[in-house]
Parts: C-alpha cells; sequence; structure tokens
C-alpha cells in the first residue's frame, strides 16, 4: 500500500528522505520584526541567524493552519502519518489532529495518524524513518501506529545552546525550576520529559564541558545503542556536531548516525551554535 509521511518543518529531512518520494514537509513560519519567514526550502540560515542577532524582539512562529493539513491529506497514498514537534511546544499537532478530523467529515474515512513527537528537530526525523522502517516491513496500519508511538516512549532528545533566550523568552522553559546566571558562562544540559517539555539535566562552566557532560548523560541513559540511529542536528557549527559523534562513537557503537544543519524553527530555538541529539 501507498504511504506519505508529513513533517513539520521543525524536522529535518535527509537527502535520502528528500528523494524518496515518501516525505513531505509542511512548512511553520517565522516571525523577525516586520518580516515574515516561511521554513520551507528557501529558507536561509545565514540571513536569518543575522536578523535574530540584529532585532531587539525575540521571534515567534506559527504553525500550519488545519486547513493547510488538511490540502496534505488530499492525496493519492493510502495511508498519511504525520509527524509533529512535541505539542507542550507548539500548537502543530493539536492543528494537524484538527485538520485530519475536518479532512474525514468532509472526505470521508482514510488511514490517516498524528504522532505528538514529543520531542523536535531530528527527534522527528527519527521517527519519519520508523515510520518508513515499519511500512516496508509490511506491516499493516495498527501495527506502524504502535510499533512508532512505542519508539517514541523509547527516545532520549538533549541539548546544549549558547543561549536559551528564545526558549525562555517564548515561555518553553516554565517547567525549568532553576537556570544559572549566563553571567558565569554556566552552560545547561536540557532535555525533554516523557511529556515532552524541557527538563535540565545538568550543567557546566562552558560550552565544551558542557558538551562533555551532555556525552556522558547520553551514555549514562543509553540502552542497546547497536540497535539505533544517533541523531545530531547542530545550528552552523558541523566541526561541534562532529565532536559530539565522535565523543559517543568512542563510548558506543550505533547502527547508524546521522547529522544535519536545523531548519528554521530548529535554528530560532537552538540559535547559532546549539546542538541538538536524539538517540
Amino acid at each position: 500500500m501507498s504511504y506519505k509521511v508529513i513533517v513539520d518543518s521543525c524536522g529535518e529531512l535527509t537527502e535520502e528522505m528528500k528523494r524518496s518520494g515518501h516525505f513531505v514537509t509542511a512548512p511553520l513560519s517565522i516571525q523577525v520584526d516586520d518580516r515574515f519567514i516561511v521554513d520551507d526550502e528557501t529558507f536561509d540560515q545565514a540571513e536569518f541567524l543575522k536578523l535574530i542577532a540584529a532585532s531587539p524582539d525575540c521571534p515567534k512562529s506559527s504553525c500550519p493552519s488545519p486547513e493547510k493539513y488538511m490540502e496534505y491529506f488530499d492525496c493519492d497514498e493510502e495511508r498519511v502519518y504525520v509527524v509533529t514537534l512535541s505539542s507542550e511546544l507548539s500548537g502543530s499537532y493539536n492543528s494537524a489532529v484538527l485538520g485530519k478530523n475536518l479532512y474525514e467529515e468532509e472526505s470521508g474515512e482514510k488511514e490517516i495518524y498524528v504522532f505528538n513527537s514529543r520531542s523536535a528537530s531530528v527527534g522527528e526525523t527519527l521517527i519519519a524513518l520508523k515510520i518508513q522502517e515499519c511500512e516496508e516491513a509490511g506491516m499493516t496500519f495498527e501495527e506502524v501506529i504502535q510499533t512508532t508511538e512505542n519508539y517514541i516512549q523509547e527516545q532520549n532528545t538533549y541539548f546544549v545552546l549558547e543561549n536559551l533566550e528564545t526558549l525562555k523568552k517564548n515561555g518553553r522553559l516554565s517547567g525549568v525550576k532553576a537556570l544559572v546566571a549566563s553571567a558565569l558562562n554556566i552552560k545547561p544540559v536540557m532535555g525533554s520529559t516523557a511529556q515532552g517539555t524541557i527538563c535540565q539535566k545538568g550543567q557546566a562552566r562552558g560550552i565544551k564541558k558542557a558538551l562533555d557532560k551532555m556525552v556522558d548523560n547520553i551514555v549514562g541513559e543509553l540502552t542497546d545503542a547497536e540497535k539505533k540511529i544517533l541523531a545530531i542536528a547542530h545550528c552552523n557549527c558541523y566541526e561541534r556536531a562532529v565532536v559530539v559523534k565522535n565523543r559517543l562513537l568512542e563510548k558506543a557503537a550505533f547502527r547508524d548516525v546521522i547529522i544535519l544543519d536545523t531548519r528554521g524553527i530548529s535554528s530560532m530555538y537552538a540559535n547559532d551554535g546549539g546542538i541538538i541529539v536524539v538517540v
């Protein structure tokens, strides 16, 4: 049976995913002062980071409308899956669910399922790849859903950013109780909870030590590494991502490794120099 996987644009796609014909990006949009930027193939990260650095205000994002999701559902594919960033961080999940309900009311039943990634960025990438793996293994629609939901429960997300200002100003750190002063150059090691909210896992002075601390956290919580894909997203810091990859490979053997540059939404929150790791 034919299938489509719609990934909102917080999730990055590999070149192989783009070529496969199974994956579609649903772009979010970003406002920086009076500029509106669509997070699609026209996104220019270098220009975007300059706009962010020059702006006194915090950038804001908006998710695809239910009507836009309905357009994606109106396709020839028999089975459609949607992967959105955590419902605790964005309205994208709720918008996709509403779009599904409206589509089914207007056009009748179709096999559509919306996954709440409880993650972001390359966490969504890995979920989309898991869906593809299940489909190509010949699973039923229900088996794909259950297997992927189980995978989401087991997935872990970690990140270290140069600064947390965008996350803080947009209210995404409301569940984090204590963040030390940036004047001390203390970098928190952050992660996601099972519910998809952001939590603090540790901290260190300076970005290098914070990355080391993140690697230790990842290894400490890692199981069955040889069965898993290590995914790393970076915002304009490929060399830093390679360092993290190499440190992790010194401690564990993974099934595969993916390194991707962040798209617009992930770049907005990660800021220049941010690293996100999902496994």
